[in-house]
């Protein structure tokens, strides 16, 4: 025991970390890293893929993520401070989107296919944002570096160099994971966290947040279509069941409701 806190007392110290408290939930959480390296590891991170990945030309598609994005990042307000805002759309088929610290939000053109409105689309993606404001990914790798007493990438955050490696462990911490146990649970609790934050934000941003739901009912008939993860118990996987997820929805919406009727007499 002694080990294993005296190189994390040692890392906490260096990072500037503690307990963090998200601004939406009031839900608190341990962290080992600070914000300034999460910023740090979300521009490289994002940087990387603007390489990696191809990067939509389509016009259209491009216009609505700006402008559903910059709405939403106001509504975000001062929640994510110093960020930098970008919104990349990226050639490919898969129903997805992510956000990294700093305010680096990636959409894939699958998805926005799939969400027809822009009220869908503003839902998802102040989800993404949300697991950012929430510090997610923050969370999951202090936890990783608990279970692993710190070692060589609680050395590399520490001391602020970030090798391909490390940019990996961070893109995989605000994506998915893979082992059982603390992990899983804890990313469906983040999912669930995010779906809720990602309503208000949209709803503060004066889309309906009712699309939410019927973004959901449309992911789950497209898996359904596709026959993906039928044989997937709730307890394997990161993500909560469509069915719970959807529910959850329609139980919170009378609590967003009334937050996107007064931000529609408002305008955007």
């Amino acid at each position: 025991m002694k080990r294993l806190l005296l190189p994390l007392a040692a890392t906490a110290l260096l990072t500037g970390s503690g307990c963090y408290t998200n601004p939406v939930t009031g839900r608190q959480a341990l962290m080992l890293i600070s914000k300034g390296q999460e910023m740090s590891l979300g521009a490289q991170s994002f940087a990387e893929m603007r390489k990696t990945q191809k990067v939509s030309a389509d016009p259209a598609m491009n216009a609505r993520t700006q402008r559903v994005g910059e709405r939403i990042a106001r509504a975000v307000g001062n929640q994510l401070p110093d960020a930098k805002w970008e919104f990349v759309v990226f050639e490919s088929k898969e129903l997805n989107a992510f956000a990294l610290p700093g305010g680096k939000v990636g959409v894939y053109s699958g998805l926005l296919q799939l969400a027809e409105n822009d009220s869908e689309l503003a839902t998802v993606m102040g989800h993404e944002i949300g697991h950012v404001i929430a510090r997610h990914g923050a969370e999951r790798m202090s936890e990783a570096l608990v279970i692993a007493g710190v070692g060589a990438v609680g050395a590399a955050v520490a001391e602020n160099k970030y090798d391909a490696q490390t940019r990996d462990l961070f893109i995989l911490a605000y994506g998915g994971a893979t082992t059982l146990g603390r992990v899983l649970p804890h990313s469906r609790n983040a999912e669930s966290e995010a779906d809720k934050m990602g309503a208000i934000y949209a709803a503060k941003a004066g889309y309906d947040p009712r699309g939410a739901v019927t973004f959901w009912q449309k992911m789950a008939a497209q898996k359904a279509a596709q026959k993906e993860g039928a044989k997937m118990p709730p307890w394997l996987s990161t993500h909560p069941s469509d069915a719970k997820r959807i529910a959850d929805l329609q139980a919170y919406l009378p609590q967003v409701i009334p937050i996107y009727e007064a931000a529609r007499t408002q305008g955007p």
